[in-house]
């Protein structure tokens, strides 16, 4: 069998055709996935410092936030490696490069209003995030565009959630039928649907 030096991947070909950055969207996905996994982890050890009577209804809306979160990281993972990307082989360098620092437990570890500002902030850095890679892709890379959007959806219901918990501004939330339900991601994602 002969070794071919590069594959001709029509797929990555008409993207670039349609004015697609390919490689500076593979490397904003794999920074996107980076976000969503330590969000889900970090999420996963404020969700546990949610305390008391208060801290119990605080904990279902972090629990569907976290789990929607690490379905963004899984509904990606396929468009990185379809792009020619991969993620870094190093665990730790894939942590660090989400500088999801700010989401480390706050000086009084059950302060639940620093625990939900905290929410708060992340949620809308993944509307950044996410809205960037859908202005890339629309009308330029429907795939991409496609995860992109149902996953800004769901990053943009999370935030509604936690401006409500502390401002009082109703946000229509109602809870997911199932804790992990992912009613907008749920058909990218195929390890957990």
């Amino acid at each position: 069998m002969s070794k071919q030096s590069e594959p001709n991947v029509v797929g990555v070909n008409v993207l670039k055709q349609n004015g697609v950055d390919v490689d500076e969207l593979v490397k904003l996905l794999v920074y996107n996935a980076s976000v969503e996994f330590t969000a889900y982890y970090y999420f996963t050890n404020l969700r546990m410092h949610c305390t008391g009577i208060e801290g119990e209804g605080i904990k279902g809306v972090i629990e569907d936030a976290r789990l929607e979160d690490l379905s963004h990281f899984e509904s990606c993972l396929s468009r990185i490696y379809e792009l020619g990307g991969s993620l870094p082989n190093d665990a730790m360098e894939f942590v660090k490069m989400s500088g999801c620092e700010f989401l480390q437990l706050p000086p009084n570890k059950t302060d639940i209003r620093a625990i939900m500002e905290k929410c708060l902030k992340a949620e809308q850095g993944a509307i950044v995030n996410w809205n960037k890679i859908c202005q890339m892709t629309y009308n330029k890379d429907p795939a991409t565009y496609d995860v992109a959007k149902d996953i800004l959806k769901e990053e943009i219901e999370h935030e509604a959630w936690f401006l409500e918990l502390l401002y009082g501004r109703p946000s229509a939330h109602m809870r997911r039928k199932f804790p992990g339900e992912r009613p907008h991601t749920h058909k990218h994602s195929r390890a957990l649907g």
